[in-house]
């Protein structure tokens, strides 16, 4: 199996448009060793497969299709590689890139929750608008770990997990979360038997979470918060990492203790990153923590082979 990294940010990108901490006045001025990042978004394929599962369809996803030619491999006079997509929750960062993809002949073939569907029908209504395009053929993703396919991407098994997290901010179950508003995903190379397994949102730890983990070859987990305080003591907000649904790497039960603990075989690696992280300072001394512990940030154009 195949995976390529789309983009590695949490929401607003890196730098940010309109934000001056420091990581995103570093990086535009060359004094913090730090690589720009587009909104987080991957796609993954069975090896020998042109056709690929597009997880997340961020706002950034035609600056991110024009930088990774296999999604337009050019068979036809239109064409695209992405043989369906998949949503893990609602978000802006990962939900309003559907509407730059609207220029389809069919409807788009997308995998969402009852949760995230209501949510991109109503409160933000996505999937509606794009009645008026190409249209929508959606399929329910279950939440009972029941596996699943998309016809159009062989070779590549789904099953989903509910995750301890936040709906987006314009659902009406944001502060009251409903199983589905957001999940992991682990995904299986039918031929190898390989797993990855996807959560780039992740609130808290489970004892169901940590059972995909250990089963999985590789895990690409929600990065977003170094410290649970990052955005208060930053002065960006008053709420904490964990009140936004976003577990920090640092900190008791944080993210490094629980990857920590995974097989020494499985490959660890960080996305979804928020722009006031000091782990994207190449230089800083949490970066180093973390290449201590074996754990990578992920970077937008990364080719991972699972």
């Amino acid at each position: 199996m195949k995976l390529i990294v789309l983009g590695a940010s949490a929401g607003g990108g890196f730098p940010q448009w309109n934000c001056n901490c420091r990581n995103c006045a570093g990086v535009r001025d060359g004094s913090v060793r730090a690589k720009p990042r587009t909104q987080s978004s991957i796609c993954v394929a069975a090896d020998d497969s042109p056709d690929w599962a597009l997880l997340n369809a961020s706002p950034d996803i035609l600056q991110q299709i024009k930088a990774t030619p296999a999604l337009q491999p050019a068979r036809a006079l239109r064409d695209t590689g992405i043989g369906g997509v998949l949503l893990v929750d609602g978000q802006i960062d990962h939900a309003t890139g559907l509407f730059m993809l609207r220029e389809q002949k069919t409807p788009m073939a997308l995998w969402c929750t009852d949760p995230v569907h209501e949510d991109l029908s109503t409160g933000n209504p996505v999937l509606r608008v794009l009645e008026h395009y190409c249209g929508v053929d959606r399929q329910h993703i279950p939440l009972d770990g029941t596996p699943f396919r998309m016809p159009k991407v062989p070779g590549i098994e789904f099953s989903a997990l509910p995750l301890s997290s936040k709906a987006a901010p314009y659902s009406p179950h944001r502060e009251a979360s409903v199983a589905g508003d957001n999940v992991g995903v682990t995904i299986t190379d039918l031929n190898s038997g390989r797993k990855l397994f996807y959560a780039p949102g992740l609130g808290a730890r489970t004892p169901e979470v940590h059972a995909r983990l250990l089963a999985a070859d590789c895990v690409m987990v929600d990065g977003t918060f170094w410290t649970d305080d990052e955005m208060i003591a930053a002065g960006l907000s008053t709420r904490t990492a964990r009140d936004i649904g976003h577990l920090p790497q640092s900190g008791p039960d944080g993210m490094m203790e629980w990857l920590d603990e995974l097989p020494r075989h499985v490959r660890k690696i960080l996305i979804h990153i928020n722009n006031t992280n000091p782990i994207l300072d190449e230089a800083s001394a949490e970066r180093a923590e973390l290449t201590r512990r074996g754990i990578e940030v992920a970077e937008d154009g990364w080719l991972i082979h699972i």
